[in-house]
């Protein structure tokens, strides 16, 4: 039998290009092209919102308000918080300025992930010399789905707006495309 895989040392190229090259199109989207800048709004009274939360011993973390245990949802004092609003959730992080470089160095090394992972896939189903069509199908589907469609969680269970959710989609669409054209392009022949 005759084995189809591609070792991924054969992609090593394909990895770290198309992490870099998705690295800056997030870095041109998100810096450059406007249409992100009204996913987050500021609190209403912020002075007197935060200095409400400094009151309180926050540590980083996810917090949701009004907070129960799943028993505890249909209790009438659990209902009636509920419909009293706000509802919502709270993500704390570490006091300070934003840590960027930090952040960054993540993300780039999530996209080499998500390049690795691919690499791994599309060189078990696609054979060394296949056509850019071919390698572009199975490597565009598959960072869609990484890059894109695990967004759609934040819509669904965390109350992010579905205007936001959507653009997030769009960008992995969009890096998803780049992923393949760069597989594509330079898949083993």
């Amino acid at each position: 039998m005759v084995s189809l895989a591609v070792p991924l040392t054969a992609l090593w190229l394909p990895i770290l290009l198309s992490a870099v090259i998705v690295f800056v199109a997030s870095s041109i989207i998100h810096m450059l092209l406007p249409y992100h800048r009204s996913d987050y709004h500021q609190l209403p009274d912020e002075d007197r919102t935060l200095a409400a939360l400094r009151a309180t011993p926050l540590k980083r973390g996810l917090y949701v308000f009004p907070y129960c245990t799943h028993k505890d949802m249909k209790s009438p004092a659990i209902v009636e918080k509920y419909k009293q609003g706000p509802v919502g959730f709270i993500t704390i992080l570490p006091s300070g300025p934003p840590a960027l470089p930090k952040f960054l160095i993540q993300w780039f090394i999530y996209c080499l992930l998500i390049g690795f992972f691919v690499a791994y896939l599309t060189g078990h189903t696609v054979a060394s010399g296949a056509n850019y069509r071919a390698v572009f199908r199975v490597v565009g589907t598959a960072a869609f789905l990484a890059y894109g469609l695990g967004n759609l969680s934040n819509g669904i269970w965390k109350g992010q707006t579905w205007s936001s959710t959507i653009k997030e989609v769009v960008d992995g669409f969009i890096y998803a495309l780049l992923t393949a054209g760069t597989f594509g392009w330079l898949w083993p022949r």
